[in-house]
C-alpha cells in the first residue's frame, strides 16, 4: 500500500529529534513541555488523517495495551483518542468476567469488540489478562493457563489472516519509577481511585509479574504478531514513541476533506424568543 506522507513522517521525526538534540543539554532527563506540547500536536494531526484512511479504505485495526500497573497505558491511550472520532475509534476495557463469561471459550467475551471495516478498536487490557493478573493471583487454573498459551498465538494468526491489523504493546516501567508513582496516586486524593487492591497486590509481586510477562513473550511473541515494547519510565517519551510506532505499521495517505464553508444562518426576524428570566440558569461563581 503507498504513503504518500509516511517518508515525510520519518523526515519530521527526524527533525524534531535533532531540534531536540540542540535544544536540551547532555545529560538531560525528560522533554520540556513546549516541545512536548508541539510534537504531540503534530502526531495527533497525522493520527487524524490516518483514521479517515482507514475509514476511506475499510481497514480493521486492533490495538493491545498491556504492562505493569501504573506504566502509563491509559496517559498514552487518552492521547491516542484526544482527537479521533469515536464513532470509528472505541476503547475497550472490560471488567472482571461474569460467572457466566467463566464458563464461555476463552476468546468468547473479546470477540464481539473487534471492529467492523473503517474501524479502530483499542484494548486497555485484553485477553492477556490470562497470561497475567489471572496467571499470578491464581484466577485460573493450571490447565486453563497452559491451552491459553496455545491457543493465544493461533488466534491472533486468525485475526491476522482475516484481514485484521494487530499491534501489541508492552509498557515497561522499573520497579522505582512504578513505586514513585504508585506514591503520588496514594496521596493524591484525584488519583486514588487508579489504585485497586489488585494493583496493591501486583506492588507485592513484582518478581512473579516480570516471569509470567516473560514466559508470555516467550509464547507469544511471534513473527506475525510481535510485542512492541515501550520503555514508560518518561511519560512524555512514551506517548510520543508509541504514536510514532502507531503511525508508521499503518501506511496511510492524507485523505481529509477540504475545509468546510459554512453557510449563512438563516435571519428569522418573524422568530420571537421566550423571556429570558423563564429560564434557570447555572449560578456563576467565576
Amino acid at each position: 500500500m503507498s504513503h504518500k506522507g509516511h517518508g515525510k513522517i520519518e523526515q519530521t521525526a527526524q527533525d524534531a529529534a535533532a531540534d531536540l538534540a540542540e535544544a536540551m543539554p547532555p545529560g538531560t532527563v525528560g522533554l520540556s513541555k513546549k516541545f512536548y506540547e508541539k510534537e504531540l500536536d503534530r502526531l495527533q494531526e497525522e493520527l487524524v488523517k490516518q483514521q479517515y484512511w482507514i475509514k476511506e479504505k475499510g481497514l480493521r485495526v486492533v490495538i493491545i495495551f498491556e504492562g505493569r500497573d501504573a506504566a502509563g497505558k491509559g496517559g498514552t491511550i487518552k492521547r491516542i483518542t484526544e482527537y479521533l472520532n469515536p464513532r470509528g475509534c472505541r476503547v475497550v476495557a472490560l471488567p472482571a468476567p461474569t460467572e457466566r463469561e467463566r464458563t464461555q471459550w476463552y476468546f468468547q467475551r473479546y470477540v464481539p469488540h473487534l471492529p467492523a471495516a473503517g474501524e479502530m478498536v483499542i484494548f486497555d487490557r485484553s485477553w492477556y489478562n490470562r497470561a497475567g493478573v489471572e496467571r499470578v493471583m491464581g484466577f485460573c487454573s493450571e490447565d486453563e493457563y497452559q491451552e491459553f498459551m496455545r491457543s493465544c498465538p493461533e488466534f491472533e494468526r486468525m485475526l491476522v489472516r482475516a484481514g485484521i491489523i494487530l499491534l501489541k504493546y508492552w509498557f515497561s516501567v522499573s520497579d522505582e519509577e512504578q513505586e514513585r508513582r504508585f506514591q503520588a496516586r496514594a496521596h493524591s486524593p484525584n488519583k486514588r481511585w487508579k489504585l485497586s487492591p489488585m494493583d496493591i497486590e501486583s506492588r507485592r509481586r513484582w518478581i512473579d509479574y516480570s516471569r509470567a510477562k516473560d514466559k508470555m513473550f516467550a509464547y507469544t511473541d511471534t513473527k506475525q504478531c510481535p510485542w512492541y515494547v515501550v520503555n514508560a519510565d518518561d511519560k512524555r517519551r512514551a506517548h510520543l514513541n508509541c504514536i510514532s510506532h502507531i503511525l508508521s505499521q499503518i501506511p496511510y495517505e492524507d485523505v481529509l476533506p477540504e475545509p468546510i464553508e459554512l453557510p449563512p444562518r438563516e435571519d428569522n426576524q418573524a422568530y420571537v424568543r421566550p423571556p429570558i428570566n423563564e429560564q434557570t440558569f447555572v449560578p456563576e461563581l467565576y
